[in-house]
């Protein structure tokens, strides 16, 4: 980030929430938003399809997982318990401030978070395959 500021680097892609500060000071300028949508934080900033980038997006997601073997009720009341958590005014303000969007309400069990895992897997393991990227 500090050669970004510093014109070391002429882009980076990083959370929105990490630039929120520097963009709203001007030191330096949003180009686009990686998700398939506008963000309801950042309306005017177009998204990378929109800015010339077709079918380009990626989202930074966030989950909680349990391990395995966990009883589905204690599953159940930590979810419930994080539902209720993304639902509260203070923790939507906070994650507007930013630039975090919450999924909404059917997206937030576990069936739904196994499902959109199992297709960002599916999306990007031909792609993480292909650079012959290795972990050391």
């Amino acid at each position: 980030m500090q050669d970004l500021v510093a014109g070391q680097i002429d882009a980076m892609i990083e959370p929105a929430s990490n630039f929120r500060a520097l963009v709203g000071a001007g030191s330096i300028k949003a180009f686009a938003v990686t998700s398939k949508a506008r963000s309801s934080s950042w309306p005017n900033i177009p998204t990378a399809d929109e800015a010339g980038l077709p079918g380009y997006s990626a989202s930074l997601w966030y989950g909680l997982w349990v391990p395995k073997g966990t009883p589905q009720d204690i599953a159940a009341k930590l979810n419930a318990a994080m539902v209720q958590i993304l639902a509260s005014p203070q923790v939507k303000q906070r994650f507007a401030e930013l630039g975090i969007q919450v999924s909404p309400l059917l997206q937030q069990s576990p069936d739904a978070l196994r499902v959109y895992q199992k297709e960002e897997a599916e999306r990007w393991w031909p792609i993480i395959k292909a650079s012959g990227v290795k972990v050391d």
